[in-house]
Order: C-alpha cells, then sequence, then structure tokens
C-alpha cells in the first residue's frame, strides 16, 4: 500500500523538507562513490551501532570511541541503497511539506532532528546488544508522520497497491492510513523481541519511537496561530476530506 499525494496543498514552499532530502542526495551520493571496505567503515563509524555504547569495551577493541554522540545525528543521513533512499525521500515529501507549513522551516528541522534522536535512542534501548549498524532518515520521518497524524487527521491519502498486476488506486483518511502503518511496525517491533530471526533486518523500534515522538513534540514547534496558514477544507473534519473527493470528480 504506497502513497501516492495526498490532498492538501502546502501554502509555502517547503525549504525545510528539500534541504533535507538535498543533504540526504548527497551523502548517498557520496556513498556510491566509495569502495565496499571504506562504506563498510563509514556505516560503523557514523551509523547507530547500540553496543557501541552498551559494551563501550567492545567499540574501543574495535577502534570506536564510545563517548562519540555524533552517531544518533548522523546515521539518519546515511542509506543502504537506492530503494531504501527513494522510498524515504518520497514520504518525506509527501507529509514534511504539510507540517513544515504549521511549523516554519527552522522549527521543522529542529523537529525533524530531534525526532530521529529519539528514535535512535529507543532503537538502542530495544537494541542493546546489536553489533550491526542502524542507518536512515525513517525515524525522523516517522516523526513526520507522527505530527502528521495529529494535525491533519481527516486528510484523505491516495494509495496505490498492486493487485494482480493491475494498479488499484484508491483514497483513506490519513488517520487510517498512518494507524495503519504504526500498527504494522509495533507488531514487527514486539516480533523481534522475541528474537532476532522472527522479522527482517528493520529497525521497527525506531520507527515506533520516531512516531511518538513527533506526537509528543508537535506542540512544542507548531507556530502560533495568528501565523499559520488557512486551514484547507479536508483539515476541518472527515465530512470535508470527503467532499473535497467528490468535487474532484464532479
Amino acid at each position: 500500500m504506497i502513497p501516492v499525494r495526498d490532498t492538501i496543498p502546502s501554502r509555502h514552499p517547503p525549504v525545510a523538507v528539500m534541504a533535507i532530502i538535498g543533504c540526504n542526495i548527497g551523502v548517498f551520493l557520496i556513498e556510491l562513490a566509495l569502495p565496499e571496505a571504506s562504506l563498510r567503515r563509514l556505516f560503523y563509524l557514523f551509523g547507530m551501532v547500540p553496543a557501541r555504547y552498551s559494551h563501550p569495551e567492545w567499540a574501543r577493541a574495535l577502534g570506536f570511541p564510545a563517548d562519540n554522540l555524533w552517531p544518533f545525528l548522523t546515521s539518519m543521513f546515511l542509506h543502504g541503497g537506492w530503494m531504501h533512499i527513494v522510498s524515504n525521500m518520497w514520504f518525506l515529501w509527501l507529509f514534511g511539506d504539510n507540517v513544515e507549513d504549521r511549523m516554519g522551516p527552522l522549527r521543522f528541522t529542529i523537529f525533524y532532528l530531534l525526532c530521529g534522536i529519539a528514535a535512535g535512542l529507543l532503537h538502542w534501548f530495544t537494541n542493546p546488544d546489536s553489533t550491526v549498524p542502524a542507518v536512515g532518515a525513517s525515524g525522523a520521518i516517522a516523526g513526520v508522520m507522527g505530527a502528521y497524524f495529529l494535525l491533519f487527521p481527516y486528510s484523505t491519502v491516495i494509495c496505490f497497491f498492486p493487485l494482480f498486476f493491475i494498479p488499484w488506486f484508491f483514497e483513506l483518511p490519513a488517520f487510517i492510513y498512518l494507524g495503519i502503518w504504526f500498527l504494522t511496525q509495533l507488531h514487527s517491533g514486539t516480533l523481534s523481541l522475541v528474537g532476532p530471526g522472527a522479522v527482517g533486518g528493520v529497525a521497527w523500534w525506531a520507527h515506533i519511537g520516531g512516531f511518538v515522538a513527533g506526537m509528543l513534540l508537535l506542540p512544542l514547534f507548531v507556530r502560533p496561530r495568528k501565523a499559520r496558514r488557512p486551514l484547507a477544507l479536508d483539515e476541518f473534519g472527515l465530512e470535508g476530506a470527503w467532499g473535497r473527493g467528490i468535487r474532484w470528480r464532479s
């Protein structure tokens, strides 16, 4: 179930979102130019390796300074492949512009980084012995999705699903789409606590931590009401969301 677009137009250019996407793409291009050994070392130095902080003697034996906290920040600008970065940047572009509208570029950037750090902290807490670097912006982007969940619950998300090789497009209220997304992360995260073989190598708890952090931090970063843009039709309630969709089809 791939989100294609939402129905709320942004009122201002998403400057911060575009800058963050540009930084991620720039770092990814550097990754592509590195040989495999250098790339692996890059991930271990700047990715979030939980055991580095839980077992500092192990980190020192391998030459990784255990007191370096920068990986909680730098890990969210590293990606493991084309699909990883494309999917992350698409979700950021889709949900980030409207959240930035309600915060402003500077507040949004700080909010985004804090959500990413919170995601890394929960990943460390739930996987303290992991020696695998966790990289990617998905934890920070989950925070943006958590903020969107509270700010625009009744906007419409147009989704795509390949049904027996037939493209199927349908609409869902944002609170249903994001609610389903969060529950799948929670389900997979719970299974991951059973054993490392229970689910794939995805930092599920980083997604959960980012989403929850986004909801909790939102009140601190939303601009005062006088500084906000006017509400779009599908921000008023469920009737407005579907009413807007009906007018589009008429």
